[in-house]
């Protein structure tokens, strides 16, 4: 009814038409009153719809891609971070769950004392190694169908594993010796640990050398370069660029030793880490000794002693481990600024600056939170690990940005050659030294109420030098050729030994 009533007001309600208006003005008062009502009326029934429309519009379901993606990582970045995908996505953490329960399957038919599951024959175990190396997005679909019923994420892959065994007659037999006497943590806990082996060597170690690699290559390219240093803001003894760079490529290469040594744990010890039903049902096995060698044939190390959970004080620990000197180059067809178009912004290093700060405080959380279970485990850690993804991601990002940053590094040496050619104070350091060595009386002070205060230049520097009593004339000849740009020790041998350095650690 009030469809058909909208219908009906609506045609004279055209504003193009200035006839309908004269219509409406021209009725009885009566007639004008109902014909309020119906346009009232009317643009309820148009309220209404517009927002059913609406919420149609936004129920129906969105297609995950750059545009629609919640997060940068598969969004705006998912191009540059998608080598991760494989290790730390939802398959990525299958993968390596069924390569586990594969694997545990195959340690059991390698026991003497479980009759129950003989040794496998090559049929067998080609199954069980394709499925633990080559498991594939297509069957981790099927575990995840299969999880809309069980609500239990490593139930489901123990239900898929059974369904597959099914084709192999030996496996056929002992399908119930899948996933035996294990708690899902028992998987999860060394499934997490081979993904971030896996991400360690493949993605982040060999980006962090990359980094340390052009930060050194800088370091030698640079290393005679001289450079004003400053402490407090104010200038101080000179370097040289090379130099300052090789601290960089040095305390970078050392923290990604420290990351790389972290050694990596896990369990696989039952329900409360004590074997109970290993033993319950093969009290006359030395679990213990089968967990280590299953544990180690994985590449990890056993923790002996655990709760329902491996602690996860090693990814912890892993977590807690990862002035106008330059001008930039330009690069063709790139914008600074939507308004000034003069602008050269450091867009790579600031993008680097962001994402480290979002890595850490990912891994910081991380690093924080794992350690700590309530009771024999809560279920905290389980949502808390599907994000140490997230915290590499960002730091791959970080370190390709900083790659491309230097990469349009272009040295200002005529910026560092001024800026040294306006501070002959610096020279007061070596000066008051060598006099010093020749026990001339109270050098600092000579040179502090020179200095202090003063605006020193060349000219005037020389002259003081021309004028301290005491000091052989040989000496007083290098100091007075010496200047601020080869006041610099031996930082460029420094720069040139950083190679020899780096490989040393």
């Amino acid at each position: 009814m009030q469809a058909a009533l909208c219908s009906e007001a609506v045609r004279p309600c055209n504003p193009a038409g200035g006839q309908a208006a004269l219509q409406q003005r021209a009725r009885p008062a009566l007639v004008q009153r109902a014909w309020s009502r119906r346009m009232v009326v009317c643009q309820a029934v148009a309220a209404q719809q517009a927002k059913a429309a609406n919420g149609a519009a936004s129920a129906a379901p969105i297609e995950l891609s750059e545009l629609t993606a919640v997060g940068p990582l598969d969004g705006r970045y998912g191009s540059k971070v998608a080598a991760l995908r494989r290790t730390f996505s939802e398959y990525g953490l299958i993968r390596f769950r069924v390569l586990v329960e594969c694997r545990w399957l195959q340690q059991l038919a390698q026991l003497p004392g479980v009759s129950e599951v003989p040794e496998f024959g090559p049929a067998a175990n080609a199954l069980l190694d394709r499925l633990a190396t080559s498991f594939s997005v297509e069957e981790a679909q099927e575990v995840k169908d299969i999880e809309r019923t069980t609500n239990h994420d490593v139930k489901a892959i123990e239900y898929v594993l059974k369904s597959k065994f099914q084709a192999d007659p030996e496996l056929a037999k002992v399908l119930e010796f899948t996933h035996f006497a294990c708690t899902s943590e028992d998987i999860n806990n060394l499934s997490h640990a081979l993904m971030l082996r896996e991400a360690l060597h493949a993605e982040l170690l060999p980006a962090m050398d990359k980094v340390i690699g052009e930060i050194a290559r800088l370091a030698e390219e640079y290393a005679d370069v001289p450079m004003l240093s400053r402490t407090h803001g104010q200038t101080a003894s000179p370097t040289t660029m090379g130099k300052e760079m090789a601290i960089f490529a040095y305390r970078l290469a050392r923290q990604r030793k420290q990351v790389a040594s972290v050694p990596l744990f896990g369990k696989m010890a039952g329900a409360v880490g004590n074997y109970n039903a290993h033993m319950s049902a093969y009290p006359e096995i030395d679990w213990q000794a089968v967990a280590e060698k299953f544990v180690t044939s994985l590449g990890l190390e056993r923790n002996p002693y655990v709760t329902q959970i491996e602690p996860h004080d090693y990814i912890a620990g892993a977590a807690s481990a990862c002035l106008g000197y330059f001008k930039q180059r330009t690069i063709a067809g790139e914008v600074g600024s939507s308004t000034m178009p003069h602008k050269v912004n450091p867009i790579d290093f600031e993008n680097s600056e962001g994402n480290l700060g979002i890595a850490n405080a990912t891994m910081g959380h991380l690093a924080a939170k794992l350690p700590i279970s309530r009771w024999q485990r809560d279920l905290t850690d389980s949502t808390v690990l599907r994000n140490v993804g997230v915290g590499f991601g960002h730091s791959i990002l970080a370190y390709q940005s900083t790659l491309r940053g230097i990469s349009k590094l272009q040295l200002n040496e005529g910026r560092l050659a001024a800026d040294l050619d306006s501070s002959w104070e610096v020279l007061a350091e070596p000066i008051q030294t060598v006099m010093r060595r020749y026990a001339v009386p109270e050098p600092y002070e000579k040179l502090k109420a020179f200095t202090r205060g003063q605006a020193v230049t060349q000219a005037s520097m020389q002259e003081f030098v021309g004028g301290i009593d005491g000091i052989p004339q040989a000496a007083r000849e290098e100091l007075l050729a010496l200047t601020p740009a080869t006041y610099i020790g031996n930082a460029a041998q420094q720069a040139k030994d950083i190679r020899q350095r780096l490989a040393a650690l």
